[in-house]
């Protein structure tokens, strides 16, 4: 029912505002699974793709877009399950292994699984390291794995912004990647890391984007440090300029007091008559 929604109400919306330029559409298979592999540059990027796509996308979403409390919270849930989107669980240990078993359900039903490498959108406009899960999707259920890359999205709705500004949009889709040669290797991470740096290799080839060979989290997490570091410099700073600056003041009233020694007399108190 949502899913449907999205389709007949949100599709044609974003169609009308943001004219999406569809490149490649004819590389995504008309049947069968396969798993559409993305850069992720906007929380927007989850809506464009399934809109643009005439098959279903479902992606895996992380569990908090679907726990949220009060109108709001069921609101966002509806919006995320009318887009397609799958709540997992991507905290790590067994909660990844969730995820990858919620990931081969959707491909065991013959459907298009939409996956974002990185693991989170990048914090930069950059691309970053891809995270090995897709590769283990991509063995076990042997679906080819189809590059997508989104562009201009971090521009209409950067981190932060809730209204997006109404500008034209693209996506690029390039020819599926083939790793059939490699079944039956699932379990040895030196071919699952082989398997997502080609993954990504095509992505920056298709998008143009800077690669860095960096976890988006981790970088994520740099800029914030970097940030924390330079807002205790700030403080530092102007508590060094106020105590500078009160040192000044009190300077200021030693050396007016050393130029007049003397205090104003007080006025002398009448003596009581006797």
């Amino acid at each position: 029912m949502f899913y449907r929604l999205m389709k007949l109400v949100i599709a044609p919306l974003l169609r009308l505002f943001f004219r999406p330029e569809v490149v490649g559409r004819e590389n995504i298979p008309e049947r069968g699974p396969a798993i559409l592999a993305s850069n992720h540059l906007s929380f927007s990027d989850s809506f464009f793709l399934p809109a643009m796509v005439t098959r279903r996308v479902t992606f895996l979403a992380k569990m908090d877009y679907f726990t949220g409390r009060g109108i709001k919270g069921r609101l966002t849930a509806a919006f995320f399950r009318g887009a397609g989107q799958l709540p997992v669980d991507r905290t790590g240990g067994s909660a990844s292994e969730a995820a990858l078993q919620a990931g081969l359900k959707v491909l065991g039903h013959d459907q298009l699984l939409g996956i974002y490498p990185e693991g989170t959108r990048s914090p930069d406009g950059r691309l970053y390291r891809g995270k090995t899960g897709i590769a283990r999707m991509a063995l076990e259920s042997g679906a080819p794995v189809v590059p997508v890359v989104m562009i201009d999205t971090e521009k209409i709705q950067p981190p932060g912004k809730v209204i997006p500004k109404i500008m034209r949009v693209g996506i690029k889709i390039g020819e599926p990647l083939d790793f059939s040669r490699y079944e039956g290797m699932e379990d040895d991470r030196f071919i699952l890391r082989s398997i997502t740096d080609e993954i990504m290799y095509a992505l920056m080839e298709l998008s143009g984007q800077e690669y860095v060979d960096l976890y988006a989290a981790d970088a994520k997490k740099a800029i914030v440090e970097a940030r924390k570091q330079v807002a205790a410099a700030e403080k530092a700073a102007k508590a060094a300029e106020k105590a500078e600056a009160d040192k000044a003041a009190a300077d200021t009233a030693a050396a007016e007091t050393a130029d007049n020694p003397e205090s104003p007399e007080r006025p002398e108190k009448p003596e009581k008559p006797a």
